[in-house]
């Protein structure tokens, strides 16, 4: 194995990703399994991670040996705490990437407390509970790299959503208070925040030709991203490559926050 090759493999760690079964987490997953590590994926669209399974066997990556799922309702109290004694079980954890998440717009006037409390639930409560419980296990080990899925709306006000933007926010700070408390233990604390992607979280704004053609030109790469676009910086920021980075905002965002007029 070359230095490079080294400094960016994850042979031998294990890592535990949420919101597994599609999109964005199904391709984080994918390119954990690919750098080398062993990967604990949670979800709860069962159907959904059936065919992603399925998908990982056909490419070589053999349950037991490359990765175990759990379906898991993270709102769900009793299923949470039930996921969280089988991460305990794994003995380590050398990575976690907190990337499950919800929307749920409406009208600020018009927004139910129900879906603000579900939202930051999600978005915010379980990364805490989660990096709480692994960096726990990655202060004893002395080391780790826990990776938090942000938004463009932790830094830019967007209309009808304010649930999901102030989730997004607080988790951004989040990461800088966990990076402050686990540094002295080399774990490191980092956020990525992702653009407009196509999931199915924006699949109504993609379908439809305005919104997508307005949101590619707020970009300087006149695009949307993939979920693919995300593969490179979670092995970087998981990888001794990232040794000294921690408390980072880190925007795959095809240069959004970055282009003026």
């Amino acid at each position: 194995m070359s230095y490079l090759e080294k400094m960016f493999s994850l042979k031998d760690k294990v890592a535990v990703v949420t919101g597994t079964a599609r999109g964005n987490g199904k391709a984080i997953s994918e390119a954990l399994l690919s750098a080398g590590a062993y990967v604990f994926m949670v979800d709860v669209l069962e159907e959904e991670m059936d065919k992603t399974l399925k998908e990982f066997k056909e490419k070589g990556f053999a349950e037991k040996e490359y990765w175990q799922a759990h379906i898991c309702d993270l709102m769900d109290d009793k299923q949470f705490d039930d996921i969280c004694i089988k991460i305990e079980d794994l003995g380590k954890v050398d990575i976690l990437v907190n990337n499950a998440g919800i929307t749920r717009g409406n009208y600020l006037l018009d927004y139910d407390i129900e879906d603000w409390q579900a939202t930051l639930k999600i978005n915010l409560e379980v990364p805490f509970k989660l990096s709480q419980l692994v960096g726990g296990m990655m202060r004893e080990q002395m080391g780790g790299s826990i990776i938090n899925i942000t938004s463009l709306n932790a830094e830019q006000g967007f209309s009808n959503n304010p649930a999901y933007v102030a989730s997004k926010g607080a988790l951004r700070q989040l990461t800088k208070a966990l990076a402050m408390d686990l540094g002295n233990f080399r774990v490191r604390v980092n956020n990525v925040g992702p653009g407009y992607f196509i999931t199915n979280m924006t699949k109504k704004s993609f379908e439809n030709e305005e919104s997508r053609r307005e949101r590619a030109n707020r970009t300087m790469l006149n695009r949307w991203g993939q979920p693919e676009d995300l593969a490179g910086i979670i092995i970087y920021l998981a990888s001794d490559c990232s040794s000294y980075i921690t408390g980072q905002d880190i925007y795959v965002d095809g240069g959004w926050l970055a282009k003026g007029v």
